[in-house]
Formats: C-alpha cells, sequence, structure tokens
C-alpha cells in the first residue's frame, strides 16, 4: 500500500485525542480525592512492518486492514486490582463519544499462553479535512502484573519469531498464574483494608480518648 502515512494519520490522531480523554477520566477522580480505578493510560498506533506481519498471517488483504485489523490504534489502561477493570470497563459504556464493537473477556477466559486482560474494540469518529472517518481502535485494560506479564511474553514471541520453546511456555503459563494469585490478594487485602476504615468510621467515639487524656 502507497501514503502510509496518509493511511495511518487518522490513527495516529485517534490514539492522541483518546490519551487525552481517557486520562481525563482519571483526573476526575483525583479532583473527587476517591481512589482512581485508572492508574496510567499509554497508547500507540502499530508499526507499518507489524500491520504487514499480521496481515499476512490472517489472510487480510490491504484494501481490509481498516476492517479486518482492530488495533492499528491501540491504547492500554492500567489498573492497580482486578476489581477496578470492571469498574473502567462500565466507564467506557457510559461514554457517548465512540461506540463499542466488541468486548473481550481474557481476565475469565484466559488464553492458553496464559494471557489476561480486558479488550475492548471501539469504533471512533476523527474530524480530517476531508471530513468524519470512522477508525477502529482497540483498549485494553489489565493490572499492572498483567502488563508485566504481557511485555515479557510479547518480547519473547519476538525473540523466538512466535516460537517459544515448550519448556519455556509452561514456565510462562506458570508466571501468569502467579501474577494473577498476587493480584487477588491484593484485592483481598483492598478489601480487608475497606471494612476495616468502615468499621473505624461507624465506632469512632470508642476508640477516642477523653477530653485531657
Amino acid at each position: 500500500m502507497n501514503h502510509w502515512d496518509q493511511f495511518l494519520a487518522p490513527y495516529k490522531q485517534a490514539v492522541e485525542e483518546l490519551k487525552v480523554k481517557l486520562r481525563g477520566m482519571r483526573g476526575q477522580f483525583a479532583e473527587e480525592h476517591v481512589h482512581s480505578p485508572i492508574e496510567f493510560v499509554t497508547g500507540r498506533v502499530k508499526p507499518v512492518a507489524s500491520i504487514l506481519v499480521k496481515a499476512n498471517l490472517k489472510n487480510i488483504p490491504l484494501d481490509k486492514l481498516e476492517t479486518e485489523i482492530q488495533d492499528i490504534a491501540g491504547l492500554r489502561m492500567m489498573c492497580q486490582f482486578v476489581d477496578d477493570i470492571q469498574t473502567v470497563v462500565q466507564l467506557l459504556r457510559k461514554r457517548n463519544d465512540f461506540r463499542i464493537v466488541e468486548e473481550r473477556n481474557y481476565i475469565s477466559h484466559k488464553k492458553p499462553s496464559g494471557y489476561r486482560s480486558y479488550h475492548v474494540v471501539i469504533e471512533y469518529p476523527v474530524q480530517t479535512i476531508n471530513g468524519e472517518k470512522k477508525i477502529l481502535a482497540e483498549i485494553q485494560i489489565r493490572t499492572l502484573a498483567m502488563n508485566f506479564w504481557a511485555t515479557i511474553e510479547h518480547s519473547l514471541n519476538y525473540k523466538y519469531q512466535g516460537q517459544i520453546p515448550e519448556e519455556i511456555k509452561k514456565r510462562l503459563q506458570a508466571a501468569a498464574e502467579a501474577a494473577f494469585r498476587l493480584d487477588e490478594q491484593m484485592s483481598q487485602i483492598r478489601g480487608e483494608i475497606q471494612e476495616a476504615q468502615v468499621y473505624f468510621t461507624k465506632n469512632r467515639e470508642a476508640y477516642e480518648l477523653p477530653d485531657g487524656k
């Protein structure tokens, strides 16, 4: 395909706009002085070489890239806790500046590799000099632990050109389970702390010393 810069321009615009909007969601929680389910947001446009590799693997003709490859524009929303992921998904469902096309829950239904994340594919309108253009973008919502594992697994896939040795695959699967258990334990700890805070608030007077003590 010729004119890659022209083809990717609306995707770059979409990523920049969405990063601002999704980070704005995080800022609103900060203004309310409450826990934000969003730790941070990143975004990227898939490199041309990666687009061509994916198109080749999936037998996608170049004139079908816009409709057949959903993650040319990609955003990641990081959360501290597993429970925060569903909160973020609910927030995305309420937005009216894009339309959700598909949701894929790889947390309840992990991939064979051990990969966990929640994917939301959206149709996002971009205003160009030629008028409005609707493009597909993928938002991945995951915890910091899930992201750490996914980053390592992606690097190994690149190193081994998609043919990771079986022994390493097994160790990656075990590491994925360990990371998920850590996420679950941290969620339990947070829940226990919140319960203790509620109890203390309701019974504050019992813990306060009399005047002069």
